[in-house]
């Protein structure tokens, strides 16, 4: 999968991602790659269930590798702007919505975790939020049906 699009993300993400990737080239890729000669080395390597296995794993780890390195390398770290006013990326945003309170930090995909509160700036929800301001009414058209809020606050 080769990106097209800038990726843009938070230090963080940038910083998650960087980790990931160096953990597989040096530590995860290297213990495959031990495990594959130990499992070659055996006498009846041929019909080894075990060699295709870890073969498979490190196909695995490869491709990996590959997606992080594209996704770094076409990713762009924004900061937060200043102002506590306009919502941007990396920011988390205040809402309310029919007297509830719902808390969002805006994100990059790769660092998106509804379950955590924090949602891609690509999702229905972070998409319209951008740019807005405190006191903005947003609808937002998502696949659970049309939503109103309205931005309490930015920080």
């Amino acid at each position: 999968m080769m990106l097209e699009k800038k990726v843009w993300m938070t230090a963080e993400g940038y910083q998650k991602l960087q980790a990931q990737l160096e953990e597989l080239i040096n530590i995860k890729r290297p213990a495959v790659v031990e495990n594959l000669q130990e499992v070659r080395g055996s006498a009846d390597w041929r019909e080894n269930s075990q060699l295709i296995h870890v073969q498979d794993e490190l196909a695995l780890i490869d491709a990996e590798i590959r997606r992080l390195q594209d996704m770094l390398a076409h990713s762009e770290v924004v900061e937060p702007q200043a102002s506590d006013i306009v919502v941007d990326i990396g920011e988390t945003v205040v809402l309310q919505a029919d007297g509830e309170i719902e808390t969002y930090t805006i994100v990059s995909p790769a660092e998106s975790d509804p379950d955590a509160g924090r949602i891609s700036y690509e999702s229905p929800v972070g998409h319209t939020l951008l740019k807005h301001r405190v006191g903005d009414e947003v609808d937002v058209v998502a696949p659970v049906g049309r939503l109103h809020y309205r931005i309490v606050a930015v920080r």
